[in-house]
């Protein structure tokens, strides 16, 4: 099967060049300057695609999703399949989700249980970094036989205690099972014994609300956990990447490591972006629909991330796609601030939000190609399968519309959940075509694509170690 992709402009880590790009089943064959004799011998018998007005840019890649995940007694809303289609109605063609090592257990029931709800489930490719909630010398050993297999990052959480927290010496010890293997640690950097305390005297106070979630959870304590994790990470020799960055302390202290050579690395999300503190106080139990962790903060936060990511403090924007609907889930809770499920649905929305930066002049249209998808597909060892178009590379491509306008809603979004934390944002830009592996599978306002067409791909290890 060849499609040719004809009349757009390829956009790509380095800019942007009017380029006609060919594929032949699964793979990219070769990008080619308009009007060449090979593209147009390529289009007899083959599918034109005109992308005329259009920016022709890799399928996204989403690095931290949570698709059916367990969470204060309850399960995310969007299954393997709801929540890759809604990646796909957005213009992400890659997940890299996460597998679960339950206390007790070793790491390999985790990982297996994961990949049977995926397998043949989801709407475009998928792999899985590995949770590891008890650190032990089995659990280590386990590292090193998964690495091998294409399990290469791990998550470990200094949040949650008796759910997913592990102790500094716990961290220390994995960290130093990662740094023989190559994997890198992924760190959710926040002092959740501090946070319990602070939780505990708010509610014996009375102080219910969903605001408190958030000051609870104030953002020194993620600093100081991201300083302690960095701390960690240089006396072991571990590649280190903090997850879901909300704040200009934490930021810091990247930055900083960054700056001494560490291989420290950093995303953020869209939340911390274009929410706020605001948000989790509004009125009634409406701010429930805004509890995640760490929390969303004060709005002066902003601007820093955005000049993260144009810096590459900030190395990638991923979700956290968790998503928890209002009735029912986030409703337990109603009394209790502490009961709400953590979680915010975002997994459609990843690619025109951070255009809106673009839009904005916080970042280039390059620099928006590379924190969606190149970046994350060398970072999480899928590159140069994912994350770039050029010959041989999987034919994973967007075709977008920098001009189209839309206002994102509840009422038209494609995600298993009862309210959008964006609702009513106008936004510049949408998603018109995507291809996974060559296959089209939204085009025109449509969803064309297929239960079970993605793959569960193996992964290298991070690109930019050094």
């Amino acid at each position: 099967m060849r499609t040719l992709i004809s009349g757009g402009t390829v956009v790509g880590p380095t800019g942007t060049l009017a380029a006609e790009v060919l594929v032949e089943d699964e793979r990219i064959v070769a990008i080619a300057a308009p009007g060449t004799q090979l593209a147009t011998a390529f289009a007899e018998g083959g599918r034109v695609i005109d992308a005329s007005g259009r920016l022709v840019v890799p399928g996204g890649i989403d690095a931290h999703t949570h698709m059916e995940l367990p969470f204060g007694g309850t399960f995310a809303s969007d299954t393997f399949e709801t929540g890759t289609r809604a990646a796909a109605w957005g213009g992400t063609t890659t997940i890299v989700d996460f597998a679960v090592q339950r206390k007790g257990e070793a790491l390999r029931p985790g990982l297996e249980a994961a990949l049977a709800k995926a397998e043949g489930n989801c709407a475009i490719d998928y792999g899985f970094h590995m949770i590891v909630s008890d650190v032990n010398e089995q659990s280590c050993k386990e590292m090193d036989v998964l690495v091998d297999e294409g399990v290469t990052s791990f998550k470990l959480f200094m949040a949650y205690p008796g759910v997913f927290y592990s102790t500094d010496g716990e961290i220390l010890r994995a960290m130093q099972e990662a740094r023989t293997s190559g994997a890198t640690v992924m760190m959710h950097a926040e002092n959740g014994t501090a946070i319990d305390v602070l939780v505990s005297q708010a509610l014996s106070r009375g102080e219910t609300a969903p605001r408190f979630h958030g000051l609870t959870r104030p953002d020194r304590l993620e600093a100081e956990a991201t300083s302690r994790a960095i701390a960690l990470a240089k006396v072991t020799g571990a590649p280190l990447y903090i997850v879901h960055l909300s704040t200009t302390g934490a930021l810091e202290a990247v930055a900083q490591a960054r700056s001494e050579g560490q291989n420290a690395f950093a995303e953020t999300c869209p939340q911390y972006l274009f929410l706020s503190a605001d948000d989790l106080a509004r009125e009634g139990f409406e701010g429930a629909k805004y509890v995640c962790s760490p929390p969303l903060r004060d709005r002066e936060h902003q601007a820093n991330l955005w000049r993260g990511l144009r810096t590459d403090d900030l190395s990638v924007v991923s979700t956290d796609h968790c998503p928890f609907c209002f009735k029912e889930q986030k409703e337990l809770g109603a009394e209790d601030f502490s009961k709400i499920p953590n979680g915010l649905p975002g997994v459609e929305h990843r690619i025109d939000l951070t255009y809106q930066g673009v839009v904005a002049g916080e970042i280039t249209l390059a620099r928006w190609v590379e924190v969606n998808a190149t970046t994350p597909a060398r970072m999480f060892g899928l590159y140069p399968k994912k994350g770039v178009l050029a010959p041989g590379s999987d034919a994973d491509i967007v075709i977008y519309d920098p001009a189209a306008t839309q206002t994102i809603s509840a009422a038209t979004h494609h995600m298993n959940v009862d309210y959008s934390a964006y609702e009513g944002t106008k936004v510049t830009g949408r998603v018109d075509t995507v291809l996974s592996r060559g296959k089209v599978v939204i085009e025109a306002g449509r969803y064309v694509g297929d239960k079970g067409h993605g793959r569960y791909l193996p992964r290298k290890t991070n690109e930019y170690l050094v």
